[in-house]
């Protein structure tokens, strides 16, 4: 039976496709807006059934045209700018579209797996998948946060396997065509490739220059947590996705820097040497974020690992080496 992956030419919709094909699944119904073009790209060492527009996709499923076909959707297509301010493009993208392709699934029977956000916990300090936890800062972290809500409320009655995944700061390839929302260590490595240097926040909110920290997760992680949950449909619930870890903002740019110093052929240089030879520069905390940002993030994985995911979570170090090897052997670049 056909899956569904929906933005798909995105950064993690083109990852789940390109896993999926590695482990022979290329039944698979790509869905996405490509108002941006050259998205396309993800998708070219990619094998796919057919693509079509998010909105046409769920106009044919809604008009019956694959039903008893589907064995399951991923739904990664969403707004995931935390700056669009427009609620009303944020509602209808992110919360509509998702509790629409959530009736027809529980409807006739068929597994969707959802991208949820760490957004939904604002300011917090307890990222636990828990409602008194979440309190979100921003319109897309509220669209994420109702949506969950839905979830919660009928979850006792589902016909269907339901699963949301909360990502925490996810990097990794395939990430390019997002521009300013594209991960730190993205943009670590193109500005040190560009001047030599890398620039970080000073300290804001208690932390020190660079010290805030987050919890970053490979992509790498996040597929395969998607595909364990894929191969399990008897699992539902809200999960965070994270790596259990969180690390200082340093800790990127010094992975980033040493790989491209590696594949430069010099060697590594720690924090406090970057530092001083003016290769880690820190710039003022930009006053737009202030009460907007998250400068602590830590997924609590606990319920992740009690339904059943076993395997290790990439650290900084290892999951920025590993992205960087792609980053710079890429034609993209």
């Amino acid at each position: 039976m056909t899956l569904v992956v929906t933005g798909a030419a995105g950064f993690i919709g083109s990852n789940l496709v390109k896993a999926l094909n590695l482990r022979g699944d290329t039944d698979i119904i790509a869905v996405d807006d490509l108002t941006d073009g050259p998205k396309y790209r993800n998708l070219v060492d990619c094998d796919i059934a057919d693509y079509l527009d998010k909105d046409d996709f769920l106009a044919r499923l809604k008009a019956g045209d694959y039903t008893g076909k589907l064995r399951a959707i991923l739904h990664q297509g969403a707004c995931s700018d935390t700056m669009e301010h427009n609620g009303k493009y944020m509602m209808a993208n992110n919360y509509q579209y998702t509790l629409d392709l959530f009736d027809w699934c529980q409807d006739h029977g068929v597994p969707l797996l959802y991208a949820s956000s760490a957004a939904v916990y604002g300011a917090g300090r307890v990222f636990s998948e828990s409602r008194e936890h979440e309190a979100p800062l921003n319109v897309y972290g509220y669209s994420k946060f109702l949506f969950d809500q839905v979830v919660r409320r009928r979850f006792d009655q589902r016909r269907a396997q339901v699963v949301g995944f909360r990502y925490f700061n996810v990097y990794g390839p395939r990430e390019q065509h997002k521009g300013r929302m594209a991960s730190v260590a993205f943009h670590h490595f193109n500005q040190y490739l560009q001047t030599g240097k890398v620039k970080l926040f000073e300290g804001y909110d208690g932390y020190p220059n660079g010290g805030q920290m987050r919890d970053f997760v490979s992509v790498e992680d996040v597929v395969k947590v998607n595909l364990h949950f894929l191969d399990h449909p008897e699992s539902s619930g809200i999960f965070n996705l994270g790596s259990g870890r969180a690390q200082p903002f340093n800790d990127v740019a010094v992975a980033a820097v040493n790989a491209c110093r590696q594949h430069q052929g010099q060697a590594a240089l720690s924090l406090a040497e970057l530092v001083e030879q003016g290769v880690l520069e820190y710039i003022d905390f930009p006053e737009a974020l202030k009460g907007k940002y998250q400068s602590f993030t830590e997924a609590n994985i606990s319920a992740l690992r009690a339904a059943g995911y076993a395997q290790p979570m990439l650290s900084v170090e290892e999951g920025v080496a590993r992205y960087a090897q792609w980053w710079l052997a890429s034609a993209w670049r």
